[in-house]
């Protein structure tokens, strides 16, 4: 039972800091305090925020207590992981509405009966200036320049606010307060969840074990899932659209994800990436991993529904009920169609109307456009299509 529960957590995870101290606290057979934390910095989680909550829910499943932290008192301070200036403070106004719906939306995989929210302004806003001083004298200056982002922007001669050192710190005294047993985060956390070790030690704790996860790619398979790179799959996103944008990734990719955000059986996976391997056609298993993340999130019936919608307009041809109608005035020398398409909101450019133009991605009325450079004349009412899911019936009109 035990390596059945080790061979389950470690699936999918990047690093277990330390197995050892892992498998001794599981031999204790005793449900141990599993720690992850989110800071509310933006009012919806997307797909790449759930690869923690599912290891969670695994601990959990294993009867394990799970402690959700909402780190409304980081979140102000702003955590600069991954980034090479120091990152913009939350207004309280801003974290507090972020974290309503963090815990609105975390249940839709935890189970709320067997979780515990915390928020670390809970003990941090009680805490003097002289026990921060205590805290932040737990730690040097020189240990602070071995986080990755911290020593690149010193040696790049950028600026490091003085607050930002005090991010793992908090992090780290989280874990003190809340006795963590395991705490998890993304590799690109690795420095602050070991600042957790650190501080438990120091405090007469037994140190906290470190499970990392991977960081998900987003969309285009390259860059981590990102609103700001708008390659992200949220949450809350309609389930048509949830259901269309998995569709649309990669079939390399399409694993990756099976791997990081799928509930189902080690086992499983493998045996359909061989079959995969032996000639099978990928979409298959690329539809079954879309009805499963969307049932997630939207419930079995709406699955039902995005895939009907899906066939139904992809395979068939059909066009989607909620489809946008948009008027473009334009004069008697009528608009380019890159410019038709920018002002419609299908495409962010005209270099990007163009490119999918030539990729043969544009359609009008079902039929594929290859002139990059076509012009459009008013008076014209046309069905416009780019890529697999947007669509727009676009008027011009003379002006």
């Amino acid at each position: 039972m035990l390596q059945e529960t080790l061979a389950q957590l470690r699936y999918g995870a990047d690093e277990i800091l330390l197995e050892l101290d892992l498998i001794k606290k599981l031999e204790e057979n005793r449900p141990l305090t599993i720690k992850a934390g989110f800071d509310p910095t933006a009012p919806d989680l997307h797909l790449g925020h759930t690869v923690l909550i599912n290891k969670l829910k695994q601990f959990q499943d294993a009867g394990h207590n799970v402690q959700f932290l909402i780190g409304d008192f980081t979140a102000m301070i702003g955590d600069p992981t991954g980034k090479n200036v120091t990152r913009k403070p939350l207004s309280r106004e801003d974290v507090i509405e972020n974290a309503k719906t963090y815990q609105e939306q975390v249940f839709k995989i935890l189970d709320p009966d067997k979780t515990a929210v915390k928020f670390n302004s809970e003990w941090m806003g009680a805490m003097s200036s002289a026990e921060m001083i205590q805290l932040a004298a737990k730690h040097t200056v020189a240990r602070m320049l071995e986080r990755d982002d911290f020593h690149k922007r010193y040696k790049g001669g950028q600026p490091i606010a003085i607050h930002e050192f005090l991010y793992p710190l908090i992090q780290g005294h989280d874990s003190v307060v809340m006795k963590a047993d395991v705490e998890l985060g993304g590799t690109d956390q690795k420095f602050n969840l070991l600042m957790g070790r650190h501080l438990q030690e120091m405090n007469g704790q037994k140190p906290q074990v470190v499970l990392t996860m991977p960081i998900l790619e987003g969309l285009d398979g390259v860059q981590k899932m990102s609103k700001s790179l708008n390659n992200y799959i949220g949450i809350a996103d309609a389930p048509d659209d949830m259901f269309g944008k998995i569709m649309s990734i990669s079939d390399e990719l399409m694993w990756r994800y099976f791997e990081l955000l799928s509930f189902k059986p080690m086992a499983e996976i493998e045996s359909w990436r061989q079959e995969c391997l032996a000639g099978a056609n990928p979409r298959n298993y690329k539809v079954g991993l879309g009805q499963e993340i969307v049932a997630r999130f939207h419930g079995e019936q709406a699955a039902r529904t995005a895939l009907e919608s899906f066939e139904a307009r992809f395979q068939r041809g059909a066009l989607p009920d909620d489809m946008e109608e948009i008027q473009i005035k334009v004069d008697a020398h009528g608009l380019g169609i890159a410019n038709v398409l920018k002002a419609a909101g299908l495409v962010d450019s005209t270099s990007e109307a163009m490119r999918m133009v030539k990729q043969g991605a544009v359609k009008i009325d079902g039929e594929k456009l290859e002139e990059p450079r076509s012009m459009i004349l008013a008076p014209a009412k046309h069905v416009y299509q780019v890529g697999k899911r947007k669509f727009a019936r676009i008027e011009l009109i003379l002006d």
